[in-house]
């Protein structure tokens, strides 16, 4: 390695506590601040019981209740008074319901030039805007981090973009990283972070930024990294935060492994098409269908800014007649500021409908779209079913577009608002004393080992997983590329409640692929023991919900053969005792079909003696190589039947 660093090789030489920077070797890298969200963070808290915790080992760890705000029943008010006592008791501050969506709070209050950030959630390298390394996780690694435990990763090579030009008028942050999705589509970064260099970086604000950073997760990469700059120092003076920050670009002569230029003067308005982030083209190829919403808000589109913007646009107009326009703000903070500065009035007068603070809609918490009728919204991703609604049309886009949209009914291409309306592109400056709240976050006491937990009846203690052993079962599903967390274990205000309580959530595994999974799979466990998928390529991608590995486990899956996995999507399935295998042979696949009968003998002298696993398709009379990447880290893990249970072992 040259001794001229990149940011990203600064941050992570500098927490580096295991292993050596070379490109796909495993390092463990001290972790200084962990994110948390009620969606996972509920099964977190009861991880660290279950690791009898004292307290938290890192110098911040947040817990926020940004996802399960909709309290139809007692599932998720319960959830929350546990998470308040639960935060109380091991020393994390805590973000009541309401205050706003994790990622942006965090970046206004917490986020750190220099620091490492775990979170159980996918959308956590957000806070690279920062010029921070922060990594999304399975809830189990961010636990073992709150616990001072080393965070573990394969060392990712680093793909350098170069950002010159200007952006035009009408074209924004979100179309930038749309344009990155173009070009390398929702598997391309996989294995690589994303660093962000070159004179571009001066027309993006940090929270500009922070829609590029978030949605770096949609392309499979390992995080995003932006430089600290006077644009970082500008954004933490804003916050009363101006002395916690450093500077952090990268040497003069520093390399990357891989390099691409974005010519942001280039870009053109563009959306993602149902029903995959990557699915993008220009405005101009799908302007004209009619909409029935258009959604503002989301980790993707934090800033005060994105909601200015739409503000000015419908400013003195009426939203169409057959359009819904949500608006969701992601922070109580931008609320206050958006009420001050009238861009509040601004929306409600055009017929926008005002949401709380929070993800809402973008993870299928509320605002579904109506049955067979279009979405455009600025949530980072859109796989089926997502948004709520069954077979649902969901596309992603900037403010402009969702905006420009919203008054004439059907998709349109902002650009075009100069000759319908005679408008402008409204210029966005800072407003004067910008208000700051952080009312709602509460600090941990001084001491909380004697503070009870509050467990509501749905909340159920973590299961016991055994060890592995041989097996014949069948195979119950074949899928094909790209399947997400979603369709594995699905979002959605019906699901979510649940997820303290996985016995009950077990029943909505694969209820996207096939909604007669849980029922066929309690049969394969009574008959054969349990259960194995098989799948194609960046098989777990999207959401961090390690849910959508122990539901599974639950139900007796005992391993997954695919051709590739999303990074901690295979995180997951290891860390709770499912086998992660890969074809050696990716045509394998196409002579497995669903509900042959797969057997693995010698299952535990396999994983010890190598890589290489020997599978017998009893059913066609054939036998084919898999192999698995796992370190010998997880490898022992996973010979426990569990990262917990080896943890327990190890303290014991």
């Amino acid at each position: 390695m040259s001794d001229a660093l990149n940011v990203t090789q600064k941050l992570i030489k500098s927490h580096l506590v295991d292993g050596e920077m070379k490109a796909g070797e495993e390092i463990g890298i001290k972790i200084d601040q962990t994110l948390t969200q009620d969606a996972t963070g509920t099964l977190v808290m009861l991880e660290l019981e279950a690791m009898n915790l004292d307290e938290v080992k890192t110098d911040i760890s947040c817990q926020y209740v940004d996802h399960n705000l909709l309290q139809t029943d007692n599932k998720n008010p319960d959830d929350h008074l546990f998470l308040k006592s639960a935060a109380e008791r091991f020393g994390l501050w805590y973000s009541r319901p309401g205050n706003g969506v994790s990622h942006p709070v965090h970046s206004e209050h917490f986020a750190q030039p220099g620091k490492t950030l775990a979170g159980s959630d996918s959308h956590t390298p957000a806070s690279g805007c920062l010029g921070m390394f922060a990594l999304g996780a399975g809830g189990l690694d961010v636990a073992f981090a709150i616990a001072g435990e080393p965070m573990y990763l394969k060392m990712p090579k680093v793909l350098g973009v170069e950002l010159t030009g200007e952006l035009p008028d009408w074209v924004s942050a979100k179309d930038v990283v749309l344009e990155m999705l173009r070009r390398y589509d929702v598997k391309g970064a996989r294995g690589f972070v994303i660093e962000y260099f070159g004179p571009g970086l001066d027309q993006l604000s940090t929270m500009d930024r922070h829609v590029i950073a978030n949605m770096g997760t949609e392309m499979g990469a390992t995080t995003t990294v932006f430089p600290s700059d006077d644009e970082v120092r500008r954004f933490m003076a804003q916050n009363n935060r101006e002395d916690e920050w450093t500077e952090i670009t990268a040497d003069e002569g520093a390399e990357y492994d891989e390099y691409e230029e974005l010519d942001m003067s280039e870009v053109e308005p563009l959306i993602a098409l149902p029903s995959s982030p990557g699915n993008v083209v220009p405005v101009r190829e799908v302007e004209g269908k009619e909409i029935y919403q258009s959604y503002i808000g989301s980790s993707a589109n934090p800033g005060y800014r994105d909601f200015w913007i739409t503000s000015e646009i419908v400013k003195g107009k009426r939203v169409h007649d057959e359009v819904s326009l949500d608006v969701n703000p992601t922070s109580r903070q931008i609320i206050q500021n958006m009420v001050k500065n009238g861009v509040m009035l601004n929306l409600i007068q055009s017929g926008a409908r005002m949401h709380q603070a929070g993800c809402n809609g973008c993870i299928g918490m509320g605002q579904a779209p109506a049955s067979g009728r279009n979405s455009l919204r600025t949530v980072p991703r859109n796989f089926p079913d997502r948004s709520g609604t069954k077979e649902d049309a969901v596309f992603l886009c900037s403010p402009e577009t969702a905006a420009a949209s919203a008054l004439t009914g059907k998709i349109t291409d902002p650009r075009d608002l100069e000759d319908l309306y005679g408008m402008n592109y409204p210029k966005y400056e800072d407003p004067e004393d910008y208000i700051i709240n952080k009312e709602m976050l509460m600090a941990p006491p001084e001491n909380g080992e004697d503070t009870e937990l509050i467990k509501g009846p749905n909340i159920s203690t973590m299961p016991e997983f055994d060890d592995p052993s041989d097996f014949e079962v069948p195979v119950l599903l074949k899928m094909g590329d790209n399947i997400s967390t979603d369709e594995i274990l699905r979002a959605g205000a019906d699901v979510l409640p649940f997820r303290s309580n996985i016995p009950e959530i077990s029943k909505f595994s694969f209820t996207v692929v096939d909604e007669n999974f849980y029922e066929r799979s309690v049969e394969a466990k009574e008959k054969h023991g349990g259960h194995v998928v098989v799948a194609g390529e960046n098989y777990a991608q999207g959401s961090s919900r390690e849910h959508a590995a122990i539901s599974p486990r639950y139900l007796g899956q005992k391993a997954v053969i695919a051709k590739s996995y999303a990074r901690i999507g295979w995180q997951n399935l290891a860390n709770f005792g499912i086998i992660p295998l890969e074809f050696k042979n990716p045509d394998d696949l196409d002579g497995i079909d669903q509900g042959d009968h797969i057997k693995i003998e010698n299952i535990k002298e396999q994983l010890k003696n190598g890589s290489d696993i020997t599978v017998t398709n009893t059913t066609k009379g054939t036998t084919i190589k898999t192999l698995h990447t796992l370190s010998g880290r997880q490898l022992q893990s996973l010979l426990d039947g569990s990262v917990i249970n080896a943890y327990k072992k190890q303290k014991a």
